[in-house]
């Protein structure tokens, strides 16, 4: 019992760690899509893809759940899907890109006292916290690097409620997770509630239904690189991960997205890294460390 523990423990960091991986480059994707398609439009499209996707991968119906656990999943496609991308899309377009990286990063806090709140099995302890100032210490250094802080209220405000918003949806994960039902069929589910609530809001922002643009390969694959990796696969080995180890150690490696942004940018762009940085991704990685520890029980 306690090997199968061990290995259920191992594969959700591992399952967190590649999830976060593949999220940390969609950067070079979303930032070549954005020259022909808007933000909700690549938005809609990527989970679109992604809910045929695991369709395709698990051909069956979800059944026997209750009024109550759908309700579950449709907050949890509110929030996750619909919301939380919306808002920080709008945050980009008013304030810095780095303000937003710093603030989004707060998402694990966030978790941590939802969770403490709602869910009695996740634990805090001084680790947490610890970790969670030393990792947005370390953020807040790979972000600026060098650039003045500016803010911008509104802009700043949003990035902050994205973050409340992805906390919202990690406890909602760790809920539906003792539902019992299969993971993908949960996740397709999920997908199905934030692309309905997603449909009202097309309109507003200049939404367009011009597939002619997929001719292009370099859009068609990145819009298949979002669709199923980031979205079809991520969201399954993430709330794998939530499963496995708890919303607030899940969550913990949120921590690590601008440290893969980063070698992503040496690796693909070939840009140089600054001793800023370096110090900035030595901090986020102490911080995760320190909030992976015994800064939070195990579920």
């Amino acid at each position: 019992m306690k090997n199968r523990s061990t290995a259920s423990h191992w594969s959700g960091h591992l399952s967190a760690l590649l999830t976060i991986i593949i999220w940390g480059t969609t950067f070079i994707s979303t930032k070549l899509l954005l020259e022909v398609f808007q933000p909700v439009e690549i938005l809609f499209f990527r989970f679109l893809i992604g809910l045929f996707a695991l369709l395709a991968a698990y051909p069956r119906r979800l059944r026997g759940t209750t009024p109550r656990q759908e309700l579950t999943f449709a907050a949890a496609g509110l929030s996750g899907i619909c919301l939380y991308y919306l808002l920080e899309n709008i945050a980009l377009t008013l304030t810095f890109a780095s303000n937003v990286g710093v603030i989004i990063s707060a998402a694990p806090f966030f978790t941590a006292i939802l969770s403490h709140l709602f869910m009695k099995e996740e634990k805090l302890r001084a680790d947490f916290f610890v970790g969670f100032a030393a990792a947005m210490a370390g953020i807040f250094l790979i972000s600026f690097n060098g650039s003045r802080l500016k803010l911008n209220p509104v802009g700043d405000l949003l990035a902050l409620l994205a973050a409340f918003v992805w906390a919202c949806y990690s406890v909602l994960t760790k809920k539906i997770s003792s539902y019992g039902f299969h993971t993908i069929l949960t996740t397709r589910r999920v997908f199905f509630y934030g692309i309905l609530f997603m449909l009202p809001a097309l309109p507003l922002f200049d939404f367009k239904w011009d597939l002619t643009r997929f001719a292009d390969r370099l859009c068609l694959f990145n819009i298949l690189y979002l669709g199923l990796g980031a979205s079809a696969l991520c969201f399954v080995t993430w709330n794998f991960a939530v499963n496995a180890l708890g919303a607030v150690k899940t969550s913990a490696f949120i921590y690590m997205v601008p440290v893969i942004t980063i070698v992503t940018s040496v690796l693909i762009l070939h840009e140089r890294i600054t001793v800023m940085a370096g110090l900035g991704t030595i901090l986020t990685l102490a911080g995760l460390i320190l909030s992976e520890g015994k800064a939070s029980a195990s579920p």
